[in-house]
């Protein structure tokens, strides 16, 4: 059984995904020995061909080229040739990928864009450098340490910003209004990505969003039900989970989650290529169902992706909650983090299919929602949208067990709250007391106008 690993859970490379981190020692003989597959000395005689073409290109490429890119680029056609999901990360990218799963990260505390060549601050963080400071939204930034923003890319001029802990960062401002430039000194801090939002829909739901599964997410999950239920938890109808648009993040926040409506039970089952090496993960009974069995619907869509999907099959097949939306994405596979040494980064491989607690594999398949709500789309937005799902993604797993393949569902979340259809439908299901499990599946439902 694998021990020490960082399981990621998400849709696409860019998102998060079900993923392992692997202390570091990569075991090649024992994947050498599988049986009825050729042994370690025939597979590095074939690879003889790589070092062939490796040597042709090096010294005959009308311009010389770059070795470590030439590497870089080979081992990531090899990865990309066995699945969407599996890739190489260098040094860079995988000191990225741990500052996203770890949620936190040395900053200013600022959620930032790009307008007209320059960052303008869409808003400070409360109780980061940024706000204590007196940044303001709309504030443009001109410079970093002296050196103008103009010509750097958004994600440049963020990763200047970013930094060790207790290191300085001078900013220069331009503000509206006023005549001079504003010249700010900040210290670096930790800064908290905060993945989960909460808020009353009237005065008796508790309306929960998380928008990834990284390594904050279950303890922000708790806190947010802390302050909600303690309002008046005796007046509520029930909760909202809005899972909508999120693309995954680590499983173990996945099963912390599901756990935090469950007092027991299979939350997911990890199967991979060697039957010994399978994974059961239970909900346990502390803390256990943190909202005292009050009724649950989950807001999926097709923007939900595992880790998301893990919690909304494991809720689905436990009867604790309605599943209301679309169908979820479909992206039902593990990816394990290996780590190659300093400097070298990370590979990710897919090493495993995971299962819901009543078996189903959701690989390219997605989760179908005990409710279907179809969001009104302007005709604008409509032109744009592209229905994706893991059924789409070229080179896919495919899928195991019962049920076809499905091709995407519609992943659009109204900007205002008033013309969201799919909440205004959850909470009229709780208003409406029509969240057991003895439901027709796939009842239509629609909000009142």
């Amino acid at each position: 059984m694998r021990k020490s690993h960082l399981v990621l859970l998400g849709a696409l490379l860019g998102a998060t995904g079900a993923f392992v981190l692997s202390p570091g020692r990569v075991d090649l003989g024992r994947a050498n020995a599988a049986p009825g597959q050729s042994s370690g000395a025939e597979t590095y005689k074939k690879l003889t061909l790589f070092g062939l073409i490796f040597d042709q290109v090096r010294a005959h490429y009308v311009e010389k080229p770059e070795v470590q890119k030439l590497v870089e680029s080979a081992v990531g056609g090899m990865l990309n040739g066995l699945d969407p999901h599996s890739s190489y990360m260098n040094a860079k990218e995988f000191d990225e990928m741990k500052v996203d799963t770890d949620g936190q990260f040395g900053g200013l505390g600022m959620e930032v864009t790009m307008e007209d060549g320059v960052v303008k601050v869409v808003s400070p963080i409360d109780e980061t450098p940024a706000a204590k400071a007196g940044v303001l939204a709309n504030d443009l930034i001109m410079e970093l340490d002296g050196a103008p923003i103009k010509g750097l890319t958004l994600q440049q001029a963020v990763e200047k910003m970013r930094g060790p802990v207790n290191t300085n960062v001078r900013l220069k401002i331009v503000r509206k209004g006023e005549a001079n430039p504003i010249e700010l000194t900040l210290t670096r801090e930790i800064i908290h990505v905060r993945t989960v939002r909460s808020r009353m829909e009237g005065d008796d739901v508790g309306y929960i969003r998380i928008t990834q599964f990284n390594a904050q997410a279950a303890g922000e999950l708790k806190k947010a039900i802390s302050t909600l239920a303690s309002q008046d938890p005796d007046k509520f109808k029930g909760y909202i989970l809005d899972l909508r648009n999120n693309p995954g993040g680590l499983l173990d926040q996945a099963v912390a989650v599901s756990n935090a409506f469950l007092n027991r039970g299979e939350i997911v089952s990890l199967r991979g290529r060697d039957p010994e090496e399978a994974q059961r993960f239970d909900a346990k009974p502390g803390p256990g169902d943190l909202i005292k069995g009050k009724p649950l619907v989950v807001l999926i869509n097709g923007g939900s992706a595992s880790a998301s999907e893990i919690v909304a099959g494991a809720l689905q097949d436990q009867k604790r909650a309605t599943i209301m939306g679309t169908r979820s994405f479909g992206k039902g596979s593990v990816q394990t983090i290996i780590p190659l040494g300093p400097g070298n980064g990370a590979l990710r491989l897919t090493t495993a299919r995971y299962f819901t607690p009543s078996g189903r594999s959701i690989q390219a398949k997605g989760i179908a929602p005990d409710v279907e709500v179809l969001q009104d789309v302007p005709a604008d937005v409509q032109a744009r949208l592209d229905l994706t799902s893991e059924a789409k993604l070229r080179g896919h797993l495919k899928g195991v067990g019962d049920g076809q393949e499905q091709t995407g569902s519609q992943s659009y979340v109204p900007p205002d709250v008033k013309d969201d259809k799919a909440l205004k439908a959850a909470v009229d299901l709780l208003h409406n007391g029509r969240t057991t499990a003895e439901r027709e599946p796939k009842e239509k439902a629609s909000a009142p106008n």
